[in-house]
C-alpha cells in the first residue's frame, strides 16, 4: 500500500494541477479529499479529458469533474476481497479507508497480485504451554497443532508472507526442537527465520527485550496460537497513517448475562432488562509496534502485553486500536481447536 500525500487534492485544486499529479505520480489517479483526509472522490485522466471536450478551462477547479462514487476497500478488508472488488473493473488502483471514511493509502492491484517483499520483522509469540489443550500439547507445542492439514503456525507464516512480510523471528520455549526442526531457516517456505530461545517464561511482551537485533522500523508481535485473515498491509497502514507508537488489534466480543439485571438507586428499581447481551472490545493478540516501545520493556524479564500497552497509556504515548472484522479464532481450548478445524477449510 502507497502513501496518498503526492496525488491528494481538495475540491478547490485547478484542473491544472490534478493534470500535473496524475502525469507526475505515475499512479493515474488522484484522490479528492477534505480537511481530514475523507474521501470526496477520484479524477483520473479520462475525467480530465470529458471535462475539456465539455470546454472546461485547465484553470478551472476540479469540482465539476470528480467521480464521487468510485470503488474502494476498507482496512479490514483481506487481499482477496480487494481483489475481489478491483480486478472485474479492471482497476489499477484502489483507495483504502478506515470506518470514518478517512484514506490511509492505495493499494496497486499489480502489486497485490505479486507482493512487494518488505523488510518489517514478525515476531511470533510461540513459547506457551498449552495447559488448556492437554492431553493434545503433552507431545507437541500449541503452535504446532495441526489445523487443517498443517501447523497452525504454518497458516500464521504463510499468511504474513502472502503480503510480502518474510521476515520471522520465533519466540519458543516449550519443546522449542519440534519448531526448529520443522521450520528450519525459512527457505522451504519463502521466509527468513530466526529464533530466540526463552529460557524462562517471558510472557507476550517480556520476549521482545531478547531480541539479537533492535528494529529501525515498525514490527509485528502476533500470539502464535491464533488464525485470522488480518490485512496485515492495512495494519502497517494505519498505524503509520495514525502516527502510532503501538496498535492493538481489537475484536469486538458479546457476553449474554443468563439473568434479568436489575438497576436500583437504592432500595427503588430502576429498570429490569432480561438477559441483555454485552459488548466489549478485547485484544486480539495482534500488534505493531514502533521501535521506541523497545524502551519501555525491562530487560529479561516476565511482561506482558497489557501491562506495556497500560505504561505507554500512563507516559502519554499514541496508542491506537484497530479494529477487526476478518475471521479471527484464539485456539487456547479443545473446543476452539475443533472449531477451527471444522472452519478452516472454508476460511483459508
Amino acid at each position: 500500500m502507497k502513501s496518498i500525500e503526492n496525488i491528494k487534492l481538495t475540491k478547490t485544486s485547478t484542473i491544472k494541477e490534478a493534470l500535473k499529479i496524475i502525469d507526475n505520480s505515475g499512479m493515474q489517479i488522484a484522490l479528492v479529499v477534505d480537511d481530514e483526509n475523507r474521501l470526496i472522490g477520484t479524477i483520473t485522466d479520462g475525467d480530465i479529458r470529458r471535462g475539456l471536450l465539455n470546454n472546461i478551462s485547465l484553470d478551472d477547479s476540479v469540482e465539476s469533474i470528480i467521480f464521487k462514487t468510485p470503488t474502494v476497500a476498507t482496512i479490514s478488508d483481506t487481499k482477496e476481497e480487494i481483489l475481489k472488488k478491483a480486478l472485474p473493473k479492471k482497476l489499477h488502483q484502489i483507495p483504502i479507508i478506515d470506518n470514518q471514511n478517512r484514506v490511509i493509502g492505495i493499494s496497486e492491484i499489480e502489486q497485490l497480485r505479486r507482493p512487494k517483499i518488505k523488510s518489517n520483522k514478525v515476531i511470533l509469540m510461540v513459547g506457551g504451554l498449552g495447559t488448556r489443550l492437554r492431553p493434545l500439547t503433552k507431545e507437541t507445542p500449541k503452535p504446532m497443532l495441526k489445523v487443517g492439514n498443517k501447523p497452525i503456525l504454518e497458516t500464521i507464516i504463510e499468511k504474513f508472507a502472502e503480503y510480502g512480510y518474510i521476515n520471522i523471528v520465533l519466540c519458543a520455549n516449550y519443546k522449542f526442537n519440534i519448531i526448529k526442526e520443522y521450520f528450519g531457516d525459512g527457505s522451504e517456505f519463502g521466509v527468513n527465520i530466526e529464533y530466540i530461545l526463552e529460557e524462562q517464561r517471558m510472557g507476550t511482551a517480556g520476549a521482545l527485550s531478547l531480541l539479537k537485533e533492535k528494529p529501525s522500523e515498525p514490527f509485528f508481535v502476533m500470539n502464535g496460537d491464533l488464525l485470522t485473515n488480518v490485512n496485515f498491509e492495512s495494519l502497517h497502514s494505519y498505524h503509520l497513517a495514525n502516527s502510532s507508537i503501538s496498535t492493538m488489534c481489537v475484536k469486538e466480543y458479546d457476553f449474554q448475562i443468563p439473568y434479568g439485571v436489575v438497576t436500583l438507586d437504592n432500595e427503588k428499581i430502576i429498570s429490569v432488562e432480561e438477559k441483555p447481551i454485552q459488548k466489549f472490545f478485547i485484544s486480539a493478540g495482534i500488534y505493531m509496534l514502533s521501535p521506541e516501545v523497545l524502551e519501555h520493556i525491562p530487560n529479561d524479564e516476565f511482561y506482558d502485553m497489557p501491562t506495556l500497552f497500560e505504561k505507554l497509556i500512563v507516559a502519554g504515548k499514541n496508542t491506537v486500536s484497530f479494529p477487526i472484522r476478518e475471521y479471527w479464532i484464539d485456539i487456547g481450548k479443545i473446543e476452539e481447536f475443533e472449531k477451527a478445524n471444522k472452519e478452516y477449510y472454508e476460511v483459508f
